[in-house]
């Protein structure tokens, strides 16, 4: 495993001085300012982001935020017009996601069983996003320089369990995790929870098992990364407002979520990307916990404008 350097930039590190308002939970305090420097350069960082030629989206119909739970199909072909799978299917952070999305069974209530093999790709998604990118390394200097964590394999460890350890979110069935609900999408009630990845969204789409409506939410950035709150029907299930950072690498998606997490538990985290703010919203998982009483993460999501914080009212039923 690639040995971690400990070099802040020196952007990053012009902006952590003098800074030491907020709570960090175990380790130094953690600013706001200091999250928003460090989005800005994990944001510099993704090198691995899709570029404007190779991802290429047709949003179509804007509503409102009062017509969302409409369910009406406004858009008569997919979001996602075009996808080089070629060009960043074959990056190792991407091909790493692939293997585990197809892991799980989305209804609730029934219990999810991991073979080895699955739970090896569970933490070759986490070391290959984490330990063999400079974005990820970046996090976990910044996080180590805190206090957070003594050593990288902590962090990996931590990681593996908020992330991906089991917890019961219907009929005492070990049947959910983070991971499960933010990136891979899961059913209860008769309804979407959760699925705020945009590559499962891009799989599913391609398979004819998604139906893209709408969209009521396109944010402010030109290029990718994205975010778009969108409304959709996954074979027979629908999402009012599904908002996901698109066109980002899974690295991105990983390390903003567990930035945010770690850094902002059960709470709203201002970032900041190309100069303009992404809100992350995170739920903890209270009804267990793993170690010596750490939550798992119970939901993330962006949440910017602020009246799309709504979305996810239902995601921790």
């Amino acid at each position: 495993m690639q040995k971690i350097t400990f070099l802040l930039p020196l952007l990053v590190t012009l902006f952590y001085q003098g800074h030491s308002s907020g709570g960090g939970g175990g380790g130094s305090p953690v600013s706001d300012s200091e999250i928003r420097a460090l989005s800005e350069a994990l944001y510099a960082l993704d090198s691995n982001k899709a570029s404007p030629s190779e991802l290429v989206l047709d949003p179509q119909a804007l509503v409102p935020n009062s017509q969302t739970s409409a369910q009406e199909d406004l858009a008569p072909r997919p979001l996602f017009q075009y996808l080089d799978e070629q060009a960043l299917f074959s990056r190792p952070t991407y091909a790493a996601l692939l293997t585990v999305l197809d892991n799980y069974q989305r209804m609730t209530g029934q219990d999810e069983d991991f073979s080895p093999q699955q739970l090896a790709e569970q933490e070759a998604f986490v070391r290959e996003t984490m330990s063999s990118t400079e974005l990820g390394r970046e996090l976990y200097a910044f996080l180590f320089t805190k206090g957070l964590y003594a050593s990288e394999e902590e962090f990996i460890q931590d990681l593996k369990m908020m992330w991906f350890g089991l917890y019961s979110r219907n009929n005492k069935k070990m049947d959910s995790s983070g991971f499960e609900h933010i990136f891979a999408g899961e059913v209860k009630g008769g309804k979407i929870s959760g699925f705020h990845n945009w590559i499962q969204f891009y799989l599913l789409e391609k398979q004819g098992l998604l139906n893209y409506y709408s969209h009521s939410f396109n944010g402010p950035w030109v290029n990718y990364p994205d975010v778009l709150g969108m409304q959709f029907r996954w074979d027979g299930y629908y999402k009012q407002v599904g908002s996901a950072i698109v066109g980002c690498s899974p690295e991105f998606d990983f390390a903003m979520y567990s930035l945010c997490y770690i850094t902002r538990p059960g709470k709203r985290c201002s970032l900041s990307l190309g100069g303009k703010e992404l809100i992350i919203q995170t739920y903890t998982w209270d009804n267990s916990s793993y170690g010596n009483g750490k939550k798992f993460i119970g939901s993330a999501f962006p949440a910017s404008p602020r009246s799309m914080a709504m979305q996810d009212g239902n995601d921790l039923d």
